[in-house]
């Protein structure tokens, strides 16, 4: 009876003890890219608890509470920016990439008129119609089913067949139209049970848990995307966690078992293992 009384003595304590999680990241410059260092990151709510970014932009920041918390981060000669709503749990760290636009002063404006002809536009290569969406939006849309190709059917001017497909029509084109990249690479049909000829399918094969944010396209494309005419899904893949490892396992009724492992191979290398098995 001792034993037993230490043993669940012991699991509160490890319990009470690691109602904490880490926000680790690298801060850049959105044009160039470059590391910024000297950024100084900081917990909204908590202002003693801040850190700053080392040589090359990384930062970590421990200590912070488990649930939906939000961060600041702030440099000289740079717009201050925030990461909202992040989802901080004690059994895996939170992996940011911050981009922070250079502060420019503002002027007085200047009018110029002139003669124009109205059928162009004034910047050629002007980007419309982009959205930028995270994996965790696809995870928390309503019944997205982890689909990343459900989740852009909530937005302006797209649609679905049905709910037995994830078929995307966009301002009434084909599905067929649609473009799929991934890590810059097109990819016909990445869906499971897909018809020849078709973008979509009953199941996705794409799990959000590997994606980084990524961009969904519904015209105007730039010259490098080709052979769409109705929408643009470029995707690419997260990194793993560098400096610990982590393990996930998860089950579903429609995603299936899911068990996911990363963390350093070496001093450059990280790993990023990921089995799924669905389960119809």
């Amino acid at each position: 009876m001792k034993k037993i009384v230490w043993i669940v003595l012991s699991l509160l304590g490890i319990t009470t003890y690691a109602q904490t999680g880490v926000v680790k990241g690298k801060i850049i410059d959105k044009q160039s890219e470059k590391p910024i260092s000297g950024a100084i990151i900081m917990l909204i709510g908590n202002d003693e608890n801040q850190t700053t970014s080392d040589q090359e932009g990384n930062f970590t920041l421990p200590e912070i509470p488990i649930g939906r918390q939000s961060i600041s981060i702030s440099f000289d000669g740079y717009e201050s920016t925030s990461v909202s709503d992040l989802d901080v749990t004690t059994g895996k760290d939170n992996l940011l990439t911050v981009a922070m636009t250079e502060k420019f002063n503002s002027l007085n404006e200047i009018v110029i008129t002139s003669s124009s002809n109205k059928s162009k536009a004034v910047n050629k290569m002007a980007v419309v119609s982009t959205k930028q969406f995270s994996p965790e939006e696809v995870t928390r849309f309503s019944g997205g089913r982890s689909d990343v190709a459900r989740l852009v059917s909530n937005f302006a001017g797209v649609a679905t067949s049905d709910d037995s497909r994830n078929d995307i029509v966009v301002r009434g084109n084909s599905p067929s139209g649609m473009l799929w990249r991934i890590e810059g690479m097109p990819v016909p049909n990445p869906n499971h049970f897909s018809t020849l000829g078709t973008t979509g399918g009953p199941v996705s094969a794409l799990n959000p848990n590997l994606l980084a944010n990524s961009d969904f396209m519904t015209s105007a494309f730039p010259a490098e995307y080709g052979n769409a005419i109705a929408g643009v899904f470029d995707l690419g893949f997260r990194k793993g966690n560098p400096d610990e490892y982590e393990y996930m396992i998860s089950a579903g009724a429609y995603p299936g078992l899911e068990f996911m492992a990363e963390g350093p191979l070496g001093k450059k290398e990280v790993l990023l293992l990921h089995q799924q098995d669905m389960v119809l």
